[in-house]
């Protein structure tokens, strides 16, 4: 890393790009957090790990409340992706849903605007989306790679 750092992280646009090394294992991954303003209680956060920059894999964390039977649906912009993404589980941080984007979906979120995510009210069963903005997430992706690489 740069100047013989063991971790480094970086701003690009509404993602942060993340690297440590620890021993000789060196973790990199780019993400991104919202919060509730008032209560500053983190409402989702979404983090993932690439090698190439043409996919990225990792873990959407959703807030609690949510039918967890019924997945989640993604949609870049107004396209959605195939299928409903289940829950894995829920700890203290929120509900995960493991997430895979492949070399098909990456360039939709290089050159989207937002990615939506649609789950259900566990007490109403109304929809609730969530909303990502995908702002500097083609630079972090590509930033990640990078360092990964190197």
């Amino acid at each position: 890393m740069p100047g013989g750092a063991s971790a480094l992280s970086e701003t690009h646009g509404d993602w942060t790009v993340n690297c440590q090394i620890s021993g000789t294992n060196k973790v990199c991954s780019l993400s991104h957090q919202q919060f509730n303003k008032r209560s500053n209680q983190r409402l989702l956060a979404i983090e993932l790990s690439n090698k190439t920059g043409e996919d990225a894999t990792g873990t959407l964390a959703l807030p609690f409340g949510l039918a967890l039977a019924k997945g989640v649906a993604l949609t870049v912009d107004d396209q959605k992706l195939d299928g409903s993404l289940p829950f894995r589980t829920c700890q203290v941080i929120g509900c995960l849903v493991p997430v895979a984007f492949d070399a098909n979906v990456t360039p939709l979120l290089k050159n989207g605007t937002t990615l939506k995510i649609d789950a259900f009210a566990a007490d109403t069963g109304q929809v609730v989306t969530f909303s990502i903005p995908l702002n500097g997430f083609s630079g972090a992706l590509a930033r990640t790679a990078e360092l990964l690489a190197n």
